[in-house]
């Protein structure tokens, strides 16, 4: 998290000493303390541009900055009155600070001056909602990094496009402490880091703490999964406001915060959609050239994009409509218009989908967006935009609206791939679009992720959404959440209100939630007690500021009538709640300080040596690739005398490069892997091509997978046979008299999955339900036999009652 935003004279960063976090989970909700002590070592002040990676949804509700034995708490206020205050302040040698946020993406922040040879401590406190993964798990993230973004040229947001992190051989500490705490008992808590062992403080185990283990190398994000009993059931949070605010205010008034988990009728859910227009939208930039790692092997992040859309592409429903489009710094669709799902339009993609490469350049997702949507829609086929990428991009409040400008005629369904996506992109558009999230970082596999996410988009649509509350008699209520317009089975779904007046004596309430599912109505209630819960801190109520803050940001971004009212409203919660917003700033001015700040302020701005250099050489003329060898090789060099991971510097330089120039990815990533110009050259490393890379090896499963028919049959033949480790003859010599080709081999498949790979099942469950349903359609015999004869081939134990069929 080395981004500070400040460079010693030898264009070197500030130098951070340590980082401590205090993580307090309370059921849904994590209240994140992070304080990051600074140095200034150069001999006169700096003004600093400080970047904090923030999720897409937090609150900011605290800001300080202590200078040795003095500590200054920021307000917050107007954010022109904030910044006037600031610059009197700095200009008549005071120390100051201001925490705001970017106009052009909520997870950036700036602040202000730290003086000659002083220590920093700044703290940052934010507030967050947990997101519930497909194991009903809740993650917390807390990003090593937040990587350069990429802004398209005139947006007017190139402050964001300056920075860059810091060095992969970080100098500094991490120390990181965790206390959860719930109404439900915790059964676990599973990190990607290592942990010390979890203690729990409660005998019914509903309070725990758990530390980060030493030795943290902050190489990658950290991310903590916490597991309750009973986590899918609806659950209520009332939480007491505070009695010196002034009176009908947010912050007077207690607020509950409502988490439902929606449970559709079986007979719904068990059917396979058939209707549908899938649009899958693939970020081909240079970054997605970046490796993922996972398991014990590791892939380029566009070949795990590319073996995403296999099996998306397989595990469509017969006569839908699809598109795929690639974009960078422009944008490709594989047809020019959404077609119909049949074998031949299936084949074409696929061997499209072979060809994809990072090679596009820098990440414009605004234009193919526009381009999407200009596209009629066909009737009765909902459209279902899915959308991977990097989420590097500048102009994030821009892409956010287009997609809520056309969210009456589609669902958008995003994944952030890689370390450093954006949080307030990838949930945005989610959010916008009526669609659902995915984060794949780290050691995940894409395809699970993104496998429940076509769960959530083959769902129908729920339509006539209402929310009814019944309270006490003296009790009204405000609901602070906008309108409910999506519902998943088996996602959570919040909703914050306002509860006004006082209760006549009755402890309890409800809020029901009535919707139509396929012309079917649906009633879900909760009913919960008023009292409130003890020690919440004021979090919820801050996260209902912040619902309700960016609610009026869109209001005021559509184009409303009122907009000096709507401004004037967000400012006045802002203050009110101690949050963040486009219109407040944090402001923090040590006016008791002794000691004038002296000399000419410097302003540093992140931009690391190593990507200005690279950024230079590609304004070059790329076609001299000889005299660019020679560059990068000063430049691998350089990196050498400034102690940065060849890594990390290929972070930097890969994704300038492959966003500037034509030259051939490959040969780029084999410069910055070797450390050596040579690689660049047409000589091909000897040893690296003997050796075996994880790349080369065959994955069994989309081997099966990318053998199916669009009907979801098998063909009888030697390629189906080597998956099994069989030859075909013994296919054949195995099969049942009575038995077609097509049925056994499609018999054969689903036991194969069912036997050998169920521990895969979410990746191939659509595969499996197209076979089962074809094979039904079939005049098959004795289909027992068949699959008794099945199990002696492969070796298996599968019944046929497992198959579905």
């Amino acid at each position: 998290m080395e981004i500070c935003g400040l460079l010693t004279a030898k264009n070197e960063p500030v130098p951070l000493k340590s980082i401590s976090v205090q993580v307090r989970v309370q059921d849904h909700v994590a209240t994140v303390s992070s304080t990051l002590q600074y140095v200034n070592e150069e001999e006169r002040p700096l003004e600093a541009l400080f970047v904090f990676p923030l999720p897409a949804d937090a609150a900011v509700c605290y800001f300080s900055a202590k200078i040795g034995e003095q500590e200054i708490v920021a307000e917050v206020q107007d954010r022109e009155s904030a910044r006037d205050k600031y610059d009197d302040a700095v200009s008549s040698g005071q120390q100051a600070f201001l925490l705001e946020e970017s106009a052009e993406s909520p997870d950036v922040f700036r602040v202000g001056c730290l003086s000659a040879g002083q220590n920093a401590a700044v703290t940052i406190i934010y507030i967050t909602e947990l997101a519930v993964q497909a194991d009903h798990s809740l993650r917390f993230c807390l990003p090593a990094v937040l990587n350069p973004r990429y802004t398209p040229a005139g947006s007017g947001a190139g402050i964001v496009s300056e920075i860059s992190s810091g060095c992969g051989a970080v100098p500094y500490m991490l120390t990181l402490s965790v206390h959860v705490s719930s109404p439900k008992p915790i059964s676990k808590l599973e990190s990607n880091c290592s942990l010390d062992p979890l203690v729990f403080l409660q005998s019914d185990h509903t309070q725990a703490t758990v530390n980060l283990s030493p030795g943290h190398m902050f190489d990658k994000d950290f991310e903590l999964f916490v597991f309750y009993q009973d986590t899918h059931q609806p659950s209520a949070i009332v939480e007491a406001g505070v009695t010196t605010a002034p009176p009908g205010s947010l912050m007077r008034d207690p607020v509950v915060m409502i988490s439902l988990y929606p449970e559709f009728p079986e007979e719904v859910m068990s059917s396979l959609a058939t209707r549908g227009e899938f649009v899958f939208v693939i970020d081909r930039s240079g970054s997605m050239g970046s490796m993922m790692h996972y398991g014990t092997g590791a892939k380029m992040r566009i070949e795990s994009a590319k073996d995403t859309l296999l099996l998306l592409l397989k595990s469509l429903p017969m006569g839908c409509y699809f598109n795929i489009y690639g974009f960078g710094s422009d944008f490709e669709s594989f047809f020019p218009q959404s077609v119909v799902y049949n074998q031949e339009t299936m084949d074409q993609a696929l061997k499209r989908v072979k060809e994809m490469k990072s090679d596009m350049g820098g990440t414009e997702i605004v234009q193919p967006l526009k381009h999407i949507y200009s596209q009629r829609c066909h009737p009765d086929h909902p459209r279902q935009l899915l959308v991977f990428t990097d989420g590097e991009v500048g102009n994030t409040k821009e892409v956010l609206d287009l997609v809520k400008s056309h969210a009456h005629s589609h669902r958008c369904f995003s994944f952030g791939i890689g370390e450093g996506a954006s949080a307030a992109l990838i949930t945005g558009m989610a959010r916008e679009g009526s669609g659902h999230a995915q984060f794949i970082t780290d050691t995940d596999r894409m395809q699970p992720k993104v496998m429940q996410s076509l769960r959530f988009a083959l769902q129908p649509a729920v339509v006539n959404i209402s929310v009814d509350w019944t309270l006490p008699d003296g009790l009204t209520v405000e609901t602070l959440s906008p309108p409910i317009n999506v519902l998943f089975q088996g996602q959570r779904t919040l909703i914050y209100a306002q509860l006004k007046g006082e209760s006549s004596g009755c402890s309890e309430g409800t809020v029901t939630v009535k919707y139509s599912l396929k012309d079917q109505p649906v009633t879900n209630q909760l009913h919960f007690f008023l009292k409130p819960t003890e020690e919440t801190g004021l979090s919820i109520h801050r996260l209902a500021a912040r619902t309700l803050i960016r609610s009026l940001e869109q209001e005021e971004r559509s184009g409303a009538a009122d907009v000096e009212g709507i401004r004037s409203r967000m400012v006045e919660l802002s203050v009110q709640a101690g949050v963040s917003s486009v219109h407040t700033a944090f402001i923090a001015v040590n006016k008791d300080s002794r000691q004038t700040v002296k000399g000419p302020l410097q302003q540093r701005r992140v931009q690391t040596r190593d990507l200005s250099f690279v950024i230079a050489v590609m304004q070059a003329n790329c076609a001299e690739v000889r005299t660019q060898e020679s560059h990068l090789s000063e430049c691998y060099a350089e990196e050498q005398s400034f102690r940065c991971s060849k890594k990390t510097l290929r972070t930097f330089t890969e994704r300038a490069f492959l966003k500037m120039s034509n030259w051939v990815p490959e040969r780029i990533q084999n410069f910055f892997r070797h450390g050596s110009a040579t690689v660049l050259s047409d000589q091909t490393d000897s040893e690296s091509k003997n050796d075996p890379s994880p790349e080369s090896q065959k994955d069994l499963l989309l081997e099966l997978v990318f053998l199916q028919k669009v009907s979801g049959c098998w063909d009888l033949d030697a390629t189906l046979a080597d998956v099994f480790g069989k030859t075909e003859d013994e296919l054949t010599n195995q099969k049942p008299a009575q038995v077609d080709g097509s049925v056994w081999a499609t018999l054969l498949a689903l036991i194969w999955l069912y036997g050998c790979k169920i521990e895969q099942q979410v990746e191939w469950q659509f595969v499996a339900m197209k076979a089962a349903s074809w094979i039904g359609s079939q005049k098959v015999g004795d289909l027992s036999q068949c699959v008794c004869a099945g199990n002696v081939l492969l070796g298996c134990q599968v019944t046929k009652e497992t198959l579905g069929i």
